[in-house]
C-alpha cells in the first residue's frame, strides 16, 4: 500500500482495532461443547469476558450436577475474579487505543500492539491454568472414581472424557480479540513504513 505524506492509514487501522476489541463484549471468547448420547445436540458452555453462559439458561447448573459425580469442582461464575476485572482491562485497552489515534506515533502503535498481544497471551495462559485445576483438583470422596483419570478439557481441540466427547475452540469474541491484535500490528507497520518514506 502506497502511503501519501498526509496519510491517515495508521489511524484508521487503530480505530478498526479498537472497534474489533469491543467485540469481546458482544460475543463469547471461548466455547466448550460436551457431546454424549444422552444429550442430543450437546451441551455448550460459553466463556465470556464477564460471565459464563451456554446453550440454555441452566447450562452451568447441569454441568455442575454432572461434575459432582466425578469429583470436579462446581463452576460458580460469580466467584471467578477474572470475570470481574478482565472487562476493565479491555476498557483500558480500548481507551489507550483511542489515545493512540491522537498521539499517532510509531512507538505508541508498537507499544499498544505488544501490550494487547501480551495481555491476550496471558489471558489464554490463565484460562489454561483454570482448566488444569478444574480437571485435576478432584474431590477424593466423589461417587465415581477412576484411578489415574483426570478430566481437564482441552484448551484447544477435542478429546474423549469418559462418555463425553469434548470440543474447545475460540468463539467470535476470541476471534475479535485476535483481529484487534492483527489490526494493531497493521497500524504500527503502516506508521513505520510511512515514516521511512519521509
Amino acid at each position: 500500500m502506497a502511503l501519501s505524506p498526509n496519510s491517515s492509514t495508521s489511524r484508521w487501522f487503530q480505530l478498526a482495532a479498537v472497534i474489533a476489541l469491543a467485540g469481546v463484549f458482544l460475543f463469547p471468547l471461548w466455547q466448550i461443547t460436551l457431546e454424549a448420547a444422552q444429550f442430543p445436540g450437546g451441551l455448550q458452555m460459553h466463556i465470556w469476558i464477564n460471565k459464563v453462559s451456554g446453550s440454555d439458561k441452566h447450562i452451568v447448573k447441569n454441568i455442575n450436577i454432572l461434575n459432582h459425580y466425578i469429583g470436579m469442582q462446581a463452576i460458580h461464575p460469580e466467584s471467578i475474579p477474572e470475570l470481574k476485572y478482565f472487562p476493565f482491562v479491555a476498557y483500558g485497552m480500548m481507551a489507550l487505543g483511542l489515545l493512540g489515534i491522537w498521539i499517532n506515533k510509531v512507538w505508541y502503535y508498537g507499544f499498544w500492539f505488544l501490550l494487547l498481544a501480551t495481555l491476550g497471551a496471558l489471558g489464554i495462559y490463565d484460562f489454561y491454568l483454570w482448566l488444569y485445576d478444574y480437571g485435576h483438583n478432584l474431590d477424593p470422596k466423589a461417587p465415581i472414581k477412576v484411578p489415574g483419570m483426570s478430566y481437564m478439557p482441552p484448551l484447544l481441540g477435542e478429546k474423549d472424557l469418559l462418555n463425553f466427547y469434548v470440543k474447545s475452540y475460540p468463539h467470535f469474541g476470541g476471534g475479535a480479540l485476535g483481529l484487534a491484535v492483527v489490526l494493531g500490528f497493521a497500524s504500527f507497520w503502516a506508521k513505520w513504513k510511512f515514516n521511512k518514506m519521509q
